[in-house]
């Protein structure tokens, strides 16, 4: 029923549901399932610390019974790691998604579809934390897997596409991004209804290989449509809409028109001050754009403020060698020049 529920969209009936199927439950496989699909409400709404303490009270549950069924556990660890991933913790979201990956190597044939999943949840990771060639490594092995058991235009492969377009898009290589990405709207264009989120990632993507080459009039084409679905599809709060704020904030920076961009930025730095740990990049990378935004403005105090901020999450946040903090440490330099 709960799930029904979800399927609904009525999310806060469906957790009232599983929370009373909880106190009703006659035994601890049961109470586990739930726990786990409380999770998964709380992860498609964004809540990700919400979905973290209902995943780990799931795991606990089956690792201490020691299910057999090993597929329900690979699927809490997989979950688990995402959700890690998107607060940026990513030591813990590698970790749990390696014990994905073990279980599944143990119990699964070498081509199986979910070994693709895993493999590319790690490439996912790998790239947030700017190690680009084990990322690569991660994404070939997954669409190795995907190209011998998918169909050609399964959504499976457009994510990955999409993911390796991300990955040439943090190396500069921007036409083999955009043939990635291109690849991956063209799936996505033929099996997803028109306002599916896959839809809104694959043209946040496109708008960032042009804002990256330069042509911004076509980013900002790209980047409101993907905030037109994310605006009918998200919560006002939702973690992907300030992504998209962001975005068109960097177009209009790029474009010279401050006052627009310091908008979109203040929108995208409001929504993650809400919903993310104070120490998440996605923070830091917001302090850095405000301040970026100052600096060219000529207002160099409140600046330098934003900069160091930014500076002091992304050496919390990020590997000592992130191409991100060598960068935040040339801002502040430039900046201390002028004051």
């Amino acid at each position: 029923m709960g799930h029904l529920m979800h399927t609904l969209g009525e999310s806060e009936k469906g957790e009232e549901v599983y929370t009373m199927l909880i106190e009703q439950a006659s035994n601890e496989k049961d109470t586990a399932n739930y726990y786990h699909h409380l999770g998964v409400m709380k992860d498609r709404r964004g809540e990700y610390r919400e979905a973290i303490r209902f995943y780990e009270q799931s795991i606990a549950i089956q690792e201490r019974t020691k299910d057999p069924n090993h597929k329900r556990l690979e699927t809490s660890y997989h979950n688990l790691g995402l959700a890690y991933n998107n607060m940026g913790e990513y030591s813990k979201a590698l970790s749990f998604y390696e014990k994905a990956l073990y279980m599944e190597k143990k119990t699964l044939p070498e081509n199986h579809p979910s070994l693709a999943t895993s493999y590319n949840n790690i490439g996912l990771l790998y790239d947030n934390m700017g190690e680009y060639s084990k990322a690569l490594s991660f994404y070939e092995n997954s669409l190795d897997i995907y190209q011998k058991t998918l169909p050609p235009n399964h959504p499976l492969l457009a994510t990955l596409y999409s993911n390796i377009g991300v990955l040439f898009t943090n190396l500069g290589e921007y036409s083999k991004a955009l043939s990635f990405y291109e690849k991956a709207l063209d799936i996505e264009k033929k099996v997803l209804p028109i306002h599916h989120p896959d839809l809104a990632t694959s043209y946040n993507n496109i708008g960032s290989v042009y804002k990256s080459m330069g042509e911004y009039s076509k980013a900002l084409v790209f980047y409101e449509k993907d905030l037109e679905i994310n605006q009918r599809i998200l919560s006002p709060n939702h973690s992907d809409l300030a992504i998209s704020y962001n975005n068109i904030g960097g177009v209009y920076d790029n474009m010279g028109e401050y006052l627009k961009a310091l908008l979109f930025y203040k929108k995208a730095f409001d929504i993650y001050k809400k919903n993310l740990p104070p120490t998440h990049p996605n923070v830091g990378m917001s302090y850095g754009n405000l301040g970026g935004i100052y600096y060219k403005i000529q207002e160099y105090t409140k600046a330098l403020k934003l900069y160091e901020k930014n500076l002091e999450i992304f050496q919390m946040s990020l590997p000592p060698t992130h191409p991100h903090i060598a960068a935040c440490e040339r801002n502040i330099e430039a900046v201390k020049k002028k004051v």
